[in-house]
Parts: C-alpha cells; structure tokens; sequence
C-alpha cells in the first residue's frame, strides 16, 4: 500500500521545512509545519501558501465541450466568459454528488476542470462515460503544481512577481500571464479559505522556482507555508463543504445548501429528481452550527433536539482558532434549520448546547 501513495513535486521541500508529512487522498500532504492555530491565523491575517498540488485537473475541449459541461454539471457554464471560473458540482443518477469542482473558460471551446485529489479516477471515469458526443478530454493532474496564495496581503506579496494587475482580477476570474519569471501560468482569484488570494497553477517543472520566489517575496509580510489542518479550520469557518464528508454520493446538492449553483434552466443529469426535490422539499438540510459550552465536535457525532432526541449527525466540526469555540456542519430534519434554533451536540455522551447559526460562521 505504501507504494501506491503518490508523492506531489515539492515533497522534499516540505520534508526540509519539517512538515508533518501524511497520507491524504491517495497522496503524501503536508498537514502541518508549525501549529494548526499559528497556520490558521497567519492565512486570517497575513498570507500563507499551501501547496495543494494533489488536486486534479482535466481539460475538455472541441465544439462539444460545453455540451458535456452543461449535462455533468449542475450550474450553467454557457454563462461563463473567458477568464472566467465557477464553482459546481456534478450530480449522480441516485441523488448523490459524484464530487463538486471548479470549472474554468480557457477560450470559446476550451475549459480546465479542477476536481478533488481523492476523486479524480472515479471523476475522469464518470466524465467520459457521459461523453457521448466526442468532446476532447485530456487528464493533466500529474503534470500540474497548484499553489493556494491566501490572505489579506496575498496580493502584496504576488504583486512583484508578475507584470499581470492582480487588482484587476475579480473574484472568480482568472488571467494566464508570466510570475515568477514563468511563462503561461493561471493566476486565479479563487481559494477555499475566505480570507481572500489567489490559486497559481504551474507546470511541475517551475514549481520550484515559483514556490521559492514566492517566499523570498513575501518574507517581510509574515509569509509562512500552511498544511492542510489550517485548511480544513479555515474552509469550515466559511461553512464551505468538504468532499467525502459534507458532501457524498449520498447527499443532494438540495440538501447540502448547494440550490444556487443548480440550475434548471439546462438539462443535466438527473436534474429532474433535483428539480422535484427544490420544488417539493427535502427532509434535512445541511446547517451551520456554533456551541455554547466547551466541547470539540466531531464527524460522526450525533446532533439532537432541545429535548435530546437524536436529529441529525454532525459532518465536519472543530474548534474554530478565529472565535475560539466549537463549530461544525452536519444534516439535520428541516424542523431544525433554522438560525437561532437551539440543538446539541453529543460528545462522549453528554449533550452539549449548540445554536443553529447562518452561514459563513465566521463573520467579518
């Protein structure tokens, strides 16, 4: 087993900089260099890099690209303009999400799928199944190195590097320009964090000059790199849905909050359950939620009413460095969605008051 576990390009240089190293998603990742809560507030408040090469990335071309875009996918990328991203996902034929991904309009009939590490053969398997009409599909994850810039002083630090105006990249756009002294790399305005930056996309024989520039160009700011322990605190403050455990094969984009990027003014995969589901109603949702007492929640915990029966099932929780309380995501009966609404979290089976709370939970 040990040797099926890829290693991203720059696993030796995280190694150097004492990075806890471990398996995710089918690859060597690393998960922290320092603290989670130094990593955490340091990407808050200043900048840090993760490197999150392990994520995977598909190129659709040809006059049919955007015909298999538009049935795979639930949002509606003929909205898109070039230089263009959108956040989606792609419906199964059960009601479930086969994984959700970002789609990028390269030019009128070429795109780049960015889809998660841990799904990238059942995704490219699934994709062409439904390639029907003989779109051009090409898999480049192995070639492609992906650095997440993120902070409030991410563009002060990426700023000297390229001769691009990274101001004027909106959120969700994207430019392909010259960093680093490197040619023909994306600069996107995207990041699962919220604390704003940019995505870098690089071939993997420039990673290293563009990890090492990028540092050496931040090293005033505080620059520090960031795992994915910070990662997943970060992008749970924001309420954004983790793969594998917000979001399965076995939940609805109705159901886990994702309605407005599933539209149905296309057709796409079983997007007539879907439609039927937005139409009618679900019976649990996927809800924010903030404790009131100290406790760390868990995936798996059991959620339960103000009388303590059982409602639902905690998905993804921690304690949350920014507000320095228990936080979490997790399904519950749509009697209980609602914000303000009192439930608990059951931790070493004690019930622990919590509180519904709208999303994002952390509030800027």
């Amino acid at each position: 087993m040990q040797d099926q576990i890829k290693k991203i390009t720059l696993n030796d240089v995280h190694e150097s900089l004492g990075a806890k190293m471990a398996p995710f998603a089918g690859y060597y990742m690393p998960v922290r260099y320092s603290s989670d809560m130094i990593e955490h507030l340091t990407v808050r408040e200043k900048v840090g890099v993760f490197d999150v090469s392990h994520m995977g990335e598909f190129l659709v071309k040809g006059k049919h690209a955007l015909d298999l875009i538009q049935r795979i996918s639930t949002n509606d990328a003929a909205r898109l303009s070039t230089g263009q991203a959108q956040y989606s996902c792609m419906p199964n034929e059960t009601g479930g999400i086969v994984d959700d991904l970002l789609v990028y309009k390269m030019d009128e009939a070429s795109y780049m799928l960015v889809v998660n590490a841990a799904n990238i053969a059942k995704d490219w398997e699934w994709i062409k199944r439904q390639n029907t009409l003989g779109a051009e599909m090409e898999n480049i994850s192995d070639d492609i190195s992906l650095f997440a810039v993120q902070g409030p002083l991410a563009l002060k630090a990426l700023a000297p590097l390229t001769d691009v105006d990274l101001r004027e990249i909106p959120f969700y756009h994207f430019k392909t320009g010259t960093l680093a002294g490197v040619q023909d790399v994306i600069i996107s305005a995207t990041g699962y964090t919220g604390a704003g930056g940019f995505e870098l996309y690089v071939k993997n024989k420039d990673a290293h000059k563009v990890w090492d520039d990028i540092f050496d160009a931040g090293k005033n700011l505080g620059i520090q790199p960031i795992g994915l322990g910070a990662r997943d605190t970060l992008r749970l403050e924001m309420g954004y849905c983790l793969y594998g455990n917000d979001i399965t094969d076995e939940t609805s984009p109705i159901e886990a909050g994702l309605g407005w990027i599933t539209k149905f003014n296309k057709e796409f995969v079983n997007h007539k359950a879907l439609k039927a589901q937005k139409e009618n109603g679900v019976s649990r949702k996927l809800v924010g939620f903030i404790l009131q007492e100290k406790g760390i929640p868990r995936a798996g915990y059991p959620i339960a009413d103000k009388d303590g029966h059982i409602i639902g099932k905690v998905t993804s929780g921690s304690i949350s460095p920014s507000m320095g309380v228990g936080i979490g995501l997790g399904y519950v009966g749509i009697a209980h969605t609602k914000p303000g609404t009192a439930i608990g979290i059951s931790i070493r089976k004690k019930i622990i008051p919590a509180t519904v709370a709208k999303l994002p939970l952390l509030k800027k």
